[in-house]
């Protein structure tokens, strides 16, 4: 026991927070045992000097604008990194292949474009992934999170996404709350199954109200259950153009093949008749 009566596993822990503290830590940023939090410090690059126990990083409200994939995987029991109100760009693709212990990571609030299957196929211990509130973000690849297996929390809310494949979330066996809320969701018929699995799903939708279709003007401003009836009746009943041009072509193959067969019908029957004559011909001649 310690003079103060506390048990020495205590001082030790504090001791060790406070070597955490003063050694190694990242100017301009505060640190405390296990976390480097440099939050609105203004930074236009990624820290130096962070402590390679770090757990948590929290790099909120600076101008990064590019992730080191070298340098982040230094911190291997990495579990916490929050990067919103940042400059990130596009090329996140193998950034967290060294940080596989990764729990949470918040990208909201950045300018991403793209989500492709290289830029968190690593983080095969993801559980809450946030990237709303990218405005450029308009495409998220089918198996984008086939790798995320353990994802139960995923925000893509206020980005330009105008589609997005049923496939890409519906195989994720914990998803449990997905943010759809103010995109630019295109209603047509290809996203009808999307919808359909909304309405069927046990996943939570946050801000339900506030998922709605953006085009075509005719379902604008429309909810997910009445754009789904909508486009259940425009889809299923109701034929488009390239429809009437499908069918115009079916038809006309069709006749086309009639006109055909009805020619070498008649062709044949030609020829028929004319061995039929010749043989009466020779027949008589015989005779």
């Amino acid at each position: 026991m310690s003079p103060s009566g506390r048990p020495w596993s205590l001082s030790l822990v504090f001791l060790l927070g406070m070597a955490s503290e003063g050694s190694n830590c990242p100017s301009r940023c505060s640190c405390e045992y296990l976390e480097v939090n440099c939050t609105g410090r203004q930074l236009q690059e990624f820290p130096v000097d962070i402590p390679l126990d770090t757990r948590q990083l929290i790099l909120v409200a600076n101008n990064v604008s590019y992730l080191p994939a070298v340098e982040l995987s230094f911190l291997a029991d990495l579990v916490y990194l929050d990067c919103r109100k940042n400059l990130l760009g596009d090329d996140l693709d193998f950034t967290f292949t060294g940080v596989a212990k990764l729990v949470y990571l918040d990208l909201s609030f950045n300018n991403l474009t793209q989500v492709t299957f290289s830029t968190f196929s690593h983080l095969l211990s993801l559980v809450v992934l946030k990237i709303s509130d990218n405005p450029n973000l308009v495409a998220i690849e089918k198996d984008a999170f086939a790798n995320n297996t353990w994802l139960r929390h995923l925000d893509v809310s206020r980005t330009g996404l105008t589609f997005l494949d049923t496939g890409t979330v519906r195989d994720l066996p914990n998803l449990r709350l997905l943010g759809l809320s103010d995109n630019l969701w295109h209603c047509n018929c290809s996203f009808l199954d999307f919808i359909a699995w909304m309405m069927e799903s046990d996943v939570h939708f946050p801000d339900a109200d506030n998922i709605t279709c953006y085009t075509p003007a005719a379902l604008r401003a429309l909810r997910m259950p009445a754009a789904e009836a909508q486009l259940h009746f425009n889809c299923l009943t109701q034929l488009y153009k390239q429809d009437y041009v499908f069918l115009c072509l079916v038809g006309f193959c069709i006749f086309l093949a009639g006109t055909m067969v009805a020619w070498l019908a008649g062709i044949c029957a030609v020829i028929y008749e004319i061995h039929a004559s010749k043989g009466e011909e020779e027949e008589e001649e015989e005779d």
